[in-house]
This record gives structure tokens, sequence and C-alpha cells, in this order.
């Protein structure tokens, strides 16, 4: 209602008998006044500006599916490789894959998956910010919601125009029920007309090994008619990642040294047996152990000790 309002009092305004018999009895500020109410009009009617998807603006992007969009990120939420304990094993995998599609030679797509909070998305984002460290320019980092996957394939095609080396990222990748937006990912991923570009891999993350829940796997081998087919259709989607990192609930040692990381990075001056102390108390809170417990737990010590953080 408020929009047709609207519509309706500029049409009245831009009737030019109804305008010129207006304008003749306003002064000059009315008269300007009343454009500019029009004007600020018009632009909200107006349709939002496409964006040029210039991939030279940033290093980092998030894809807005709406409108087909790319939103530059100018600081990236990560934090630095060294900071990642525990992990080292996957750190050594995913930056030797990560190095060579920097390099433009050929790399497998990666999937990420375990126990949450043990450093899975932290890895891609701090792999790709340290090859930007070293190779300043050389990869770009783009973000893709779950739900925008139905929308990957234009993605692509933005990306393929662009030519720099893209990182597609789509973090808690995960299908459950009647989802089949995994068929047009597998598509995507390998087998489509096209393929992936050249210039393009992906890394997703999930806690999900195969990345569907056992029941809807279970559920398709008991009502499918060719069971192992069904099943196979399912299961079968891991498989287009060539690339499977393995994360688990870090041991209380490889806790330590997270926390001791992370305070030696920050600056908090506090005796070792004392901050193993309250860390060790923080996880019994907590009821588990893991690099996001870990810096939880720095950032209610930091703020305890009037220290602030500044992992730049």
């Amino acid at each position: 209602m408020v929009i047709s309002a609207m519509f309706s009092s500029i049409s009245v305004w831009f009737n030019p008998l109804i305008l010129c018999v207006s304008l003749r009895h306003m002064s000059d500020k009315d008269i300007h006044t009343a454009l500019l109410r029009i004007a600020d009009a018009l632009e909200r009617l107006s349709p939002p500006a496409q964006s040029d998807n210039d991939l030279a603006a940033s290093d980092a992007f998030v894809w807005h599916a709406d409108g087909g969009w790319l939103e530059p990120v100018t600081t990236v939420n990560r934090i630095e490789l060294t900071l990642l304990k525990g992990i080292d094993h996957q750190a050594d995998q995913l930056m030797e894959n990560t190095n060579r599609f920097a390099e433009r030679l050929p790399a497998n797509n990666a999937l990420l998956w375990g126990a949450r909070g043990t450093g899975k998305s932290s890895l891609v984002k701090a792999a790709h910010g340290e090859v930007n460290r070293l190779k300043p320019g050389a990869l770009v980092l783009v973000e893709i919601h779950r739900e925008d996957l139905p929308s990957l394939p234009r993605l692509l095609q933005v990306l393929r125009d662009g030519k720099r080396q893209c990182l597609v990222f789509c973090d808690d990748l995960s299908f459950d029920g009647d989802d089949v937006s995994y068929k047009s990912l597998k598509a995507v991923l390998e087998g489509g007309i096209e393929g992936r570009p050249d210039n393009v891999l992906f890394y997703a993350t999930s806690n999900r090994r195969h990345l569907m829940p056992r029941d809807m796997i279970e559920n398709e081998r008991s009502t499918a008619i060719n069971p192992a087919e069904a099943v196979e259709e399912k299961v079968s989607l891991s498989d287009r990642f060539g690339l499977w990192l393995g994360f688990h609930v870090c041991d209380q040692n490889t806790y330590y040294a997270i926390v001791e990381g992370y305070a030696a990075r920050i600056g908090l001056e506090l005796p070792v047996e004392d901050l193993q102390a309250q860390a060790k108390e923080w996880t019994i809170t907590r009821g588990s152990r893991s690099g996001r417990v870990a810096w939880q737990f720095i950032q209610d010590l930091a703020g305890r000790m009037g220290t602030k953080i500044d992992l730049e």
C-alpha cells in the first residue's frame, strides 16, 4: 500500500497540467524541495545497481545469490596458520594442495570433515591468508552459503570470466531429508558438461564424512527398488572431493598447546601452571576440548585481564 501510494503521488506530480499549476503557486525553495522528494522516491523505487563483480576489488568475497553479486570483504575473520595446533598433518596437506592451485597446477577439491570446533573452517581461511601472504593476490576466497548452493553454476560462470584463481568455500556443508541440491553440486564438481572451471577449486567443511546423516542413507536403502544404487547416489557426492581431511577431538596436551599459543601471541602474562589450571576448569564447564573452546577461554581470560585481542 505504501508503494502504491508513492506511485500515485509521483504520477500526480508528473501529470504535466497538475505539475504546471502546482509550480505556479510555489516558491523556488518549495519547488526545489519537491523535486528532491521526487528524486528520492524514484531512487528508492529503482532496482539496485548491478555489481560488475570485479574480482580485482578484493582477495575475498561473499556470494549473494539474490542479484548474483560478489560482496568484497576487506578484512577476513581468520586466525593465522601458526596458531592452529594439533592439526599439523591436515594443515600440511591442505597447504600443499592450495599452493599447487595458486601456481595454476592440478589440485583437488577438498572436504574437511570431523568434530565441531576442531579448526576446519579456520584452516581453510588460514591457508588462503598464508598463500596470499607469500604470493600477494595469488588467490581469491569466495564464500557461498549452504542455502545458496543451487546458484553455484551462476557463481562459477562469474568466476570463470574473472580469470583469477578462486577458492569457493562452503562452511558446514550437509544435506537432510528431501534436499536434492546435492545433485547439482555433484554435477558442478565433476560431472557437468562444462565441468569445473580451471581457475576454481571447491573447499567445504562438514561434521559428516559422507555429508548425509546415517538415517537418511538407511532410509534410501530400505525404500529404494535397488538399495545399493540409492545409497551410492548419496555417498558418491563425497567422492567428488579428491582430498579428504579428517579432524578429531584433541587430547589434553594439544588443548594446552593451543591455549598457550594464543596466550603468547596475545601477550597474556600468566604462569603456565595457572594458565593450564584455568584452561582445564574451562573445559569442565564446557564439556569438551577443542580449538574453539580454547579460543573462547582465551577471550574470557583476556577480558578478565583487561587485555585487548589483536591478531592482525
